[in-house]
C-alpha cells in the first residue's frame, strides 16, 4: 500500500509540474527569473515596449520578452485568445469587445502633423476635424497658401484613429480620400515627404522630420499635455486576460515603477506617477 501511494504522489506532482510548465512560460529558481513574454499590438506603445523589455531583460537576462506590433485591435484579440501574454492597446476598450485586465502603462498625446515646409503653424479642432472629414480641401482656408491640402490617416483597428476619431471627429467620419497607413512611422514618413499634407501620430514618434501643429493655441509638449492644456490626449494600457503572475508580475511591475515610468518619459510619453 506504501508504494502505492508514493507512486500516486509521485505522479500528482509531475502532473503538476507539467500543467505548471504548459499553463505558463514563468520559473522562478536559484538564478533568478526565467522565462519567456510575449506582446503584440498597439504600434504607438511598441517602441516603448521594446526599450521596456531590452531593460527588462538586463536585469534578468534569463527572461525573453517579445515585442510585436499590429495594431490595438490585433492586442486585445490576441491577449483574449491566449496568442501572447500582454495584449497593447492606445485606446479604451470598446463595447463587444473580451473583457480584459487593464494596466495603464502611460498617456499620450497625438499630434497633427504637417511637413516642415508648410507655413500653416496651428488649427483649431474644428479646423483638423473638416480637414479630416474632407470639408476643407485647401490650406488657404486656414490661412495658409493656396495648396491642396493632403490627409494621411490610420487604417480602420487602430487604437491611434479610433482615439483621434473620438476626440477630435465627433461622430464625422474620415475622408475617403485619406491615404491610409499602416502605423505611426509610417504617416510619418508620408507626411515628412508630401509637401501640403497632414497626419496625427503618437507623441513618441515626433521628431524635426515633420512639423507639430498648435491645437486651439496650444503647442503639442509632454508639459501641455500633463497640465490638460493641450485637448487631445489618450490612455496607453497593457491587456491581460488575467492577474498576472510570476514573471509576468514582475515584468509588469517593472514598467510601472520607477525605471519603466523613466523610460515612458525618455521616449515622449507621459508617466503615470
Amino acid at each position: 500500500m506504501k508504494k502505492i501511494a508514493l507512486l500516486l504522489v509521485s505522479m500528482a506532482v509531475a502532473g503538476a509540474l507539467i500543467v505548471s510548465s504548459c499553463s505558463s512560460n514563468v520559473t522562478t529558481g536559484s538564478n533568478g527569473l526565467s522565462g519567456t513574454i510575449t506582446e503584440a499590438g498597439s504600434t504607438t506603445v511598441q517602441p516603448l515596449a521594446e526599450r521596456m523589455a531590452d531593460a527588462f531583460h538586463e536585469i534578468h537576462p534569463n527572461v525573453t520578452v517579445t515585442i510585436q506590433g499590429g495594431g490595438s485591435s490585433v492586442g486585445v484579440k490576441s491577449a483574449a485568445d491566449g496568442t501572447v501574454d500582454i495584449g497593447a492597446a492606445s485606446r479604451e476598450l470598446k463595447p463587444g469587445e473580451p473583457e480584459l485586465i487593464k494596466h495603464l502603462l502611460c498617456h499620450d498625446g497625438i499630434a497633427i502633423v504637417t511637413d516642415t515646409g508648410n507655413p500653416v503653424n496651428g488649427l483649431d479642432v474644428a479646423e483638423i476635424r473638416e480637414i479630416f472629414a474632407g470639408e476643407i480641401t485647401n490650406w488657404s482656408d486656414v490661412g495658409g497658401p493656396s495648396e491642396d491640402i493632403i490627409v494621411v490617416a490610420r487604417e480602420e483597428g487602430s487604437g491611434t484613429r479610433a482615439a483621434f476619431e473620438e476626440m477630435v471627429m465627433d461622430e464625422e467620419l474620415v475622408a475617403n480620400s485619406a491615404i491610409l497607413q499602416p502605423s505611426n512611422g509610417a504617416i510619418r514618413t508620408t507626411v515628412s515627404t508630401t509637401p501640403y499634407s497632414i497626419g496625427f501620430v503618437s507623441f513618441g514618434y515626433l521628431d524635426e522630420s515633420v512639423k507639430s501643429l498648435a491645437v486651439d493655441g496650444v503647442e503639442g509638449t509632454v508639459k501641455n499635455a500633463k497640465d490638460g492644456s493641450y485637448p487631445i490626449v489618450r490612455p496607453l494600457y497593457f491587456l491581460t486576460d488575467d492577474e498576472p503572475e510570476g514573471v509576468l508580475e514582475a515584468f509588469l511591475s517593472f514598467c510601472l515603477g520607477p525605471t519603466g515610468q523613466a523610460i515612458v518619459e525618455d521616449e515622449g510619453y507621459i508617466s503615470v506617477n
